[in-house]
């Protein structure tokens, strides 16, 4: 059984053009993925832009009147007979041979429009915990005048005298076949069929306009330096006020004073002096969430990593957060008073370290093959 597209989108058959796109657009913007989730929506959000694709297309709407489905296997369903085999009717085939190729009836004027891209900038903090941020974009959108027609006020297309509304023209030449006919698109209507003779004053003819808007964009908690957010439907209105394609904001992560991100843990440094390190000591260290008491322990050794729990950036997807790794850097004096030299000379001497050695492990190695000769003998 043939698929009912006028009921799709709950049009009559006679419907014109105007009204199926209004119909469809009603519907895409109830059943959208972006704004319904629900998979029912989805399936008939397929369905409905089939029935759009099909029904706005004049040769598979003259099919669908004759009682066949263009979407079904061979192509042309019951109202195509030379629909047989790989090809899609008697058109294509004579295109296999003679290399024609037209647009074998008018296409409509309205296209789908174009994705735009923006970019903002953001701090730590934006892509960490999430932001709104108010966008004043440029974009070509519907003309209010002439609702996307293109035709001035009170005026309609005419049908173009080249091609008498087909979209396409025939030319016969000459070949060692004999002679051959080829087909290809109007030059003066494009393959649409009408000719706007009284353009639109406004969009001259275009049906759509370039215009200066706001909206607001919410950047999610956990984005990374270089994601992309789609605002469906947000782009550029198509021409002769086709659908709008989508818009993508891309996020650029401003560098931070203090902390380098790593997906979603983050990594600072800080540094101690020697005696703080030797000694232990506890500091102030600011995180995402506000100042906490960073604890070192007596004994800290140069590179040495703390990490604290969770005090990263939230997951893109799912809960919790990554780490903050804090990493030691002990700073070793290099102006020293007679007094500091003399207290750590006591000191050196104290430990046994006025003459430092190279420390090996007892074992298979050069040292420890020299140490069992030496106690060899």
């Amino acid at each position: 059984m043939a698929t009912d597209y006028y009921g799709l989108l709950g049009v009559d058959q006679g419907a014109t053009d105007d009204q199926l796109k209004k119909a469809y657009r009603r519907l895409a913007r109830e059943l959208h993925p972006d704004v319904n989730p629900d998979p029912a929506a989805q399936e008939k959000f397929k369905q409905v832009t089939a029935a759009y694709e099909v029904l706005s297309d004049p040769q598979k709407r003259q099919i669908v009147d004759l009682g066949g489905d263009p979407l079904s296997p061979g192509g042309g369903g019951q109202g195509n007979p030379f629909a047989q085999g790989g090809f899609g009717g008697l058109g294509d085939i004579m295109d296999a041979f003679f290399g024609g190729g037209g647009s074998r009836g008018p296409r409509s004027r309205s296209r789908q429009g174009a994705d735009a891209l923006i970019r903002i900038d953001c701090d730590l903090s934006d892509t960490a915990f999430g932001t709104q941020r108010e966008l004043t974009i440029e974009t070509a959108v519907l003309c209010g005048t002439c609702e996307g027609q293109g035709t001035a006020s009170g005026t309609l297309p005419t049908t173009c005298e080249t091609c008498r509304g087909r979209g396409e023209v025939q030319q016969v030449q000459r070949s060692f076949l004999g002679q051959v006919m080829t087909t290809r698109v109007c030059p003066r209507c494009t393959g649409t069929g009408t000719v706007i003779e009284h353009p639109c004053g406004e969009c001259h003819g275009d049906g759509r306009v370039r215009a200066r808007r706001t909206l607001t964009v919410k950047v999610p908690a956990g984005v990374e330096d270089g994601m992309r957010i789609r605002l469906a439907g947000e782009g550029e209105v198509g021409p002769g006020g086709g659908p709008p394609g989508d818009l993508f904001v891309e996020v650029h992560e401003k560098q931070h004073p203090v902390f380098t991100r790593e997906h979603d843990d983050l990594h600072c440094t800080v540094t101690l002096p020697m005696t703080a390190a030797a000694l232990g000591t506890s500091l102030p260290l600011q995180t995402l969430d506000g100042e906490e008491q960073l604890d070192v322990p007596a004994g800290t050794q140069p590179d040495e990593v703390f990490t604290l729990r969770a005090r990263g950036v939230p997951h893109l997807r799912g809960t919790g957060r990554g780490d903050l790794h804090v990493h030691i850097d002990v700073q070793v004096p290099t102006k020293l008073d007679e007094k500091q030299i003399d207290l750590l000379r006591e000191l050196a001497t104290q430990r046994g370290e006025e003459r430092p050695g190279m420390a090996a492990k007892a074992g298979n190695g050069l040292f420890g093959r020299l140490r069992d000769a030496f106690d060899g003998r």
